[in-house]
């Protein structure tokens, strides 16, 4: 049986919370989606993401949200009590034991099937948490009892450090999905073991600026070296993701292909 997966990339404000909104209905349609997961650490003005938001999300057909660093902007969002946000907003797994959230969950769908999502964040010019690799192989370890279709969203800053890690899970998972950047990457592939790979899915959100934020701050910024606050860019949005084809038995990636919608 082959399952149909969509992953959206980095949500990036209400730029980017308006293009799901159009979109993501009919590409479930199109493309005979079974599962969605959702990047959505910067779906508020850039900065983590707020309760409302997340239950937007799941009615628009979203199974699970993940993220990144910028989800503890608004870490309260972990408190709420609505029990689809407890079990299915994630945050990176490898966050020392002890932080609010979790960082892996089994979604079982209608038909049965039941898809993993591990939340795992990098190292390399970002926080020096606890080690990916093998707290990553550990917790695949423990799901892949319960389940072989295993899809990773793997928040890291490194090239290197993204394709390190596909190579070291490649056959143990059926996917590993770059986030962080948001600058969508052309190295879509499978690798030999059958894991599904891409460095980074990109933005879904306003383009007419720097990686979802108002080009003129950003500028000073890097002229100046001195604090200017960031504000979202209200340029024009374009939708990002990737579609999998998953098959069910062995967990492998037979196909994947990168959207990109204006």
């Amino acid at each position: 049986m082959e399952l149909n997966c969509l992953h959206i990339a980095d949500i990036f404000g209400q730029t980017g919370m308006e293009m799901v909104s159009k979109i993501l209905p009919n590409l479930i349609k199109e493309k005979k989606v079974d599962f969605v997961m959702a990047n959505g650490e910067n779906a508020f003005d850039g900065k983590g993401i707020s309760e409302t938001m997340c239950q937007q999300l799941f009615n628009l057909g979203v199974h699970v949200i993940t993220s990144g660093n910028h989800i503890w902007d608004k870490k309260k969002t972990f408190y709420s009590e609505n029990p689809l946000i407890q079990k299915y907003l994630l945050r990176p797994f490898n966050y020392p034991v002890g932080n609010e959230g979790r960082g892996s969950a089994i979604y079982q769908l209608n038909n049965g099937v039941k898809v993993g999502v591990l939340n795992l964040q990098g190292r390399t010019y970002m926080f020096d948490i606890d080690c990916p690799f093998r707290s990553g192989e550990r917790e695949i370890e423990k799901m892949k009892k319960e389940t072989d279709v295993i899809i990773v969203d793997f928040h890291a800053e490194a090239t290197a450090e993204k394709m390190a890690f596909s190579y070291y899970v490649d056959g143990k998972v059926s996917a590993v999905l770059g986030t962080h950047t948001h600058v969508q990457t052309a190295d879509e592939r499978i690798l030999p073991g059958g894991t599904a790979y891409i460095t980074d899915v990109g933005m879904t959100g306003p383009h007419d600026g720097v990686i979802g934020m108002h080009k003129d701050a950003a500028i000073k910024k890097f002229i100046l070296q001195t604090y200017f606050k960031f504000e979202p860019s209200t340029g024009e949005g374009k939708f990002h993701g990737v579609f999998l084809k998953i098959d069910t038995q062995s967990g492998k990636a037979i196909y994947i292909e990168r959207i990109k919608i204006e």
